[in-house]
């Protein structure tokens, strides 16, 4: 199978899983087990992953996760994510369940205490994206910075199975700038979500015009007597904000953790012993199952 032939899915989990979660939890659709456990997050997710799955069409599959809440952004800024709510009680017990679902389809799960599941799928991607063309889907647009010729991103739409699939070029050619700026845009704006500052009163719209004008945030740094005065004012009032910012906002490409290419390749006999995940009783697998088989069937097509 040669390189173009090979594709690898990288599989935001903990995004797919909150997503699936808040998805029916509003209406009370919790789909409790046998053993009381809620199983709606694992279930959605797993419709996500297969879905996706059949779409993509990978030769390799593997699901990153957040460890804890703790990272060494934190370390940086005490408030990072500070905003952030408890996860529901309904939703605590299927964080484990979700990666037992998963690698009981012989997916591998992986994470790294002190990072972020978008630090791992940088690092996984720019890890291999020289012998296998990489698809990470997620919901998150932080993640467009890591694009590169030979990884694409696949941003979450409404529903299942609708996709907006980010390259290089597309953003290229829808921002005027480099992907790799998306961390220059974030740290100038801040981010609400996360929980940083960056500059008081710079929007996106300011920040794309100093970014399409600088380049980069060093770059304008270094020519603060050429902007407006009153966007100079900004910048030098919050500018130890700023540098943090952009440490924030950089999604880490070289996280310390191990991953094979052999460990994620798809192996249809492999995949097959599914008791190991009808024990673990998640309601509406009759669903996850066809999904399922449609993959494999696809597969030996191919």
């Amino acid at each position: 199978m040669s390189k173009h032939q090979q594709k690898l899915l990288l599989i935001d989990g903990m995004g797919l899983l909150f997503r699936a979660f808040y998805a029916t939890a509003p209406t009370g659709q919790f789909m409790i087990n046998d053993q009381g456990i809620p199983t709606n997050g694992v279930y959605g997710m797993l419709l996500h992953m297969f879905t996706a799955m059949n779409h993509f069409q990978p030769s390799h599959v593997a699901v990153c996760w957040d460890m804890g809440s703790k990272t060494f952004r934190n370390d940086l800024f005490t408030d990072y994510k500070g905003n952030r709510k408890a996860p529901p009680e309904q939703l605590i017990p299927q964080f484990d369940l979700a990666k037992e679902a998963v690698a009981a389809f012989s997916i591998p799960n992986i994470g790294m205490e002190g990072y972020e599941a978008d630090d791992c799928l940088g690092t996984i991607a720019h890890m291999v994206k020289r012998k296998i063309d990489v698809v990470i889907l997620t919901g998150d647009h932080d993640l467009l910075q890591v694009l590169d010729d030979e990884i694409s991103v696949a941003l979450l739409k409404k529903g299942y199975g609708n996709y907006e699939v980010y390259t290089k070029d597309q953003f290229i050619a829808e921002h005027g700038y480099d992907p790799i700026r998306w961390i220059d845009i974030k740290a100038l704006t801040g981010d609400p979500s996360d929980n940083y500052p960056g500059v008081k009163g710079i929007g996106p719209k300011t920040a794309e015009k100093l970014i399409l004008e600088y380049n980069n945030i060093e770059n304008m740094l270094q020519s603060l007597d050429t902007l407006k005065p009153s966007i100079r004012k900004k910048i030098e009032q919050d500018l130890d904000l700023l540098k943090l910012s952009k440490q924030l906002a950089a999604i880490k490409l070289d996280v310390p953790l191990k991953f094979s290419l052999n460990e994620a390749l798809i192996d249809s006999a492999r995949m097959k012993d599914i008791e190991q995940f009808l024990h673990l009783n998640i309601k509406g697998t009759t669903r996850i199952l066809t999904m399922y088989n449609e993959f494999l069937e696809g597969l030996a097509v191919h």
